[in-house]
């Protein structure tokens, strides 16, 4: 996060106030492979609803049950992340699974498109998907999946991925997890950890012990690792975390604090701000595999922080106060050309580059009020999608389509009524939605699609 929040000024007394400063498919243990067209023309016409224009005409779909038991669970699981987008209509019906439809009846009941599938559950599971036109009247996808009877949600999200991207015409974001921090007890002395989840707020892992505050969790674009601050031995520093070892490593031994990482587009590299004896910060690129560190910005007295790559590497936003309050500025990847892009009321921070490269994410506060927001990476088109006492720590899904963050409450006489909640958005502002979670939830990232 770039707003530097109580959590962390607790912690950072000489430097940060949260209100003044701004700181064959494979898919891992799922095998997917193509299905016989029961239907004459296996191949997709083009999708006459865009995402575009879906907010206006979400398109009707059926997504009957592929049988009952973990068959009635998987179709549960399609039909919401269909329909947590706002992009889908979902209507009750069955298709049968093995024949071709009636199209005339599914068109007659409002469907544009519709879904059938079986589950076979035999030491693993194999779960076969057709999905249909109903206006042209043909199959448009059809694939059988073989994984662990434990993978049967992670199939479920692939199956909608694929609905997704034939009948919208880009890739999909539910085959996707979110780092967090997890936050337990009371409101001034929580124990946060870090932890992971499906995108859907299912299937959470707790990843460290929460001995040590910890915050700002980012996803490597490339491996199965996540960077984030430690406060560690009560040293705040950035640290690597291998998901699949559980080993951490910390990143570079900076004489000041370290903080607000976010890995480099190729992921060999992760860039950081790191505080100076002036009561400033700048921003650094660290290597991965030689540690060697690289200075990108050098004002003295200036914070500059929240640091990220454009989808091509070539460009960095980042948040600073060199021009008296804190703004958005963006620059070229070897620290050259800042130039500001923000002009709204209010300071700004939280700025993370959309994986499509169109627009910047950002926190604004103005007159004590946080609001979420984007605008294009030239600084015009601003656009608010969301607005609360703090809503911060944007993070976009891979396809750049909807985002993730922190939505938190204003809390009475001892903490009373203080909620600390993940919400995802679409970056129209649409069908704003919370993440259920067991415990308190913070600084939400979005990892890319899993291999």
């Amino acid at each position: 996060m770039s707003f530097f929040s109580n959590k962390e000024a607790e912690a950072l007394k000489a430097h940060f106030s949260r209100r003044s400063l701004l700181g064959g498919l494979a898919a891992g243990g799922v095998i997917a492979s193509p299905l016989r067209a029961l239907a004459q023309g296996n191949s997709a016409s083009s999708p006459e609803i865009t995402v575009a224009n879906a907010h206006q005409a979400p398109i009707p779909i059926i997504v009957p049950d592929f049988g009952p038991g973990v068959g009635q669970r998987i179709a549960s699981v399609i039909a919401a992340d269909l329909g947590n987008t706002g992009l889908f209509q979902i209507l009750p019906g069955e298709v049968p699974p093995n024949v071709q439809p009636d199209f005339r009846a599914l068109k007659a009941r409002g469907a544009r498109a519709a879904v059938a599938g079986t589950v076979v559950e035999s030491g693993q599971l194999r779960v076969e998907m057709r999905l249909w036109d109903v206006l042209v009247g043909q199959q448009i996808q059809g694939t059988a999946y073989t994984a662990p009877v434990a993978d049967w949600r992670r199939i479920a999200h692939i199956i909608a991925d694929v609905i997704y991207q034939r009948l919208m015409g880009e890739e999909g974001y539910f085959d996707t997890r979110i780092a967090y921090v997890a936050r337990t007890g009371p409101r001034r002395r929580q124990t946060t950890r870090l932890a992971i989840m499906d995108q859907d707020g299912m299937n959470p892992h707790m990843l460290t012990d929460g001995r040590w505050l910890t915050l700002e969790p980012r996803f490597s674009p490339v491996s199965e690792e996540i960077a984030f601050l430690s406060y560690a031995q009560d040293r705040p520093r950035v640290y690597t975390y291998d998901i699949n070892s559980g080993r951490q490593r910390m990143l570079g031994a900076f004489e000041g604090i370290s903080f607000a990482p976010r890995f480099a587009p190729h992921g060999k590299a992760i860039i950081l701000s790191a505080t100076t004896s002036d009561g400033g910060a700048d921003l650094y690129q660290v290597d991965l595999a030689s540690q060697q560190r690289r200075r990108l910005t050098s004002s003295p007295g200036v914070i500059d922080t929240s640091p990220c790559y454009s989808p091509d590497g070539q460009q960095i936003v980042f948040n600073s106060d060199r021009g008296g309050s804190p703004q958005l500025y963006v620059m070229s990847a070897s620290g050259d050309g800042a130039r500001r892009i923000s002009y709204g009321a209010g300071r700004y921070g939280s700025p993370v580059w959309s994986p499509r490269g169109d627009v910047i994410a950002f926190t604004r506060i103005h007159q004590g009020r946080f609001s979420l927001g984007v605008m294009n990476p030239d600084g015009t088109g601003e656009r608010i999608l969301t607005e609360g006492f703090t809503v911060e720590s944007p993070s976009f899904a891979p396809n750049g389509r909807a985002l993730t963050f922190c939505r938190q409450s204003e809390a009475g006489a001892g903490g009373a009524g203080f909620t600390s909640t993940i919400g995802v958005i679409d970056v129209a502002g649409f069908n704003e939605h919370i993440l259920p979670t067991a415990t308190g939830a913070s600084d939400p990232a979005w990892s890319p699609k899993r291999r």
